[in-house]
């Protein structure tokens, strides 16, 4: 491909840009790579319109930027393609038992839809790769929030805070059934055993910028003080980190991809949509990530199970 016709559109004002003149389904070569990769830096979201890439051409892709990760830890995925997750609700899937799970209890906290996937494992996902393969009529947005941004835009004192702090991660945040009844969800989150301790703030080693690193479906309390004051610090930090001059929202059509950088972003999956009965079919690949480094040498570690695996 031509890269002097690559061009990256912003569409927020700190996060999130439209590649254009770019063609996915085929091998970018080294140079195309480096300008995603230099985009992906600058934009921590970038969109790419109208692909319709085939489950081996996502996985492809997701190669080129890195080696494949597991999908999830207990989430199926698509039969003959070990790397890709279907994110499909309306059916009996995970969504419809989050859907179903939002809908019996209301819970606005842990479940506000906020997260970076999968940091209560040592070593998260560094890339999402999510793309539209059918889209409801209308809602089904996804919001990305800019944590670099968060990070810089806090105060000196409180940054010099936080970036001396370390915050347990673990599955089942928020997920504690009231009454001590189960549904089949909160089970199935609460059935995996998975913990680990990461810098409140972590250095992204290709800019050597800092981000937060937390969010509120996996961070538990953060390691250094005490009980109440992490409950404030975190809401602070949750409240701070979602504000809507940091966000992006995006309008999925079908064919659309998005490729995300998930130590840098925290997102927000759409809920205003499971009341159209409508189905909307997404697939996601991750790119493996490592453990992160805070600003003061801390490096994530596991508290409880294992690394998270490469496909």
């Amino acid at each position: 491909m031509d890269i002097a016709k690559l061009e990256f559109v912003p569409i927020a004002g700190h996060l999130g840009a439209e590649v254009r003149n770019i063609r996915l389904d085929r091998p970018l070569g080294a140079d195309a790579v480096a300008a995603v990769q230099q985009g992906l830096s600058r934009f921590k979201v970038l969109f790419f319109p109208e692909q319709w890439l085939s489950h081996e051409q996502q996985t492809a892709l997701a190669q080129q930027f890195g080696t494949l990760a597991k999908s999830h830890p207990w989430i199926s995925v698509v039969a003959g393609h070990p790397a890709v997750h279907p994110l499909v609700t309306g059916r009996s899937t995970i969504v419809g038992l989050q859907a179903a799970h939002r809908a019996r209890w209301r819970r606005p906290a842990a479940l506000s839809g906020w997260h970076a996937d999968l940091t209560a494992v040592v070593n998260p996902p560094k890339f999402n790769i999510l793309r539209a393969d059918s889209v409801t009529s209308r809602g089904g947005d996804t919001i990305w929030a800019d944590m670099v941004a968060a990070y810089e835009n806090l105060s000196d004192p409180l940054r010099r805070l936080v970036d001396g702090l370390t915050a347990l991660h673990r599955y089942g945040v928020g997920y504690v059934p009231y009454g001590g009844v189960q549904d089949e969800y909160s089970e199935r989150v609460r059935s995996v055993a998975l913990a680990s301790c990461h810098p409140v703030v972590r250095v992204v080693p290709e800019t050597d910028k800092r981000a937060l690193f937390v969010n509120p479906s996996f961070t538990s309390h953060i390691e250094e003080v005490s009980p109440a004051e992490s409950a404030h610090l975190l809401a602070l930090l949750f409240e701070h980190a979602t504000r809507t001059e940091f966000t992006v929202r995006y309008r999925w059509r079908p064919g659309d991809l998005a490729l995300w950088d998930n130590r840098t972003t925290i997102h927000a999956a759409p809920e205003d949509h499971e009341h159209l009965g409508e189905e909307r079919v997404m697939y996601r690949v991750f790119v493996a990530g490592d453990r992160a480094i805070g600003p003061l040498g801390q490096v994530s570690r596991t508290v409880c199970g294992e690394d998270y695996p490469r496909a």
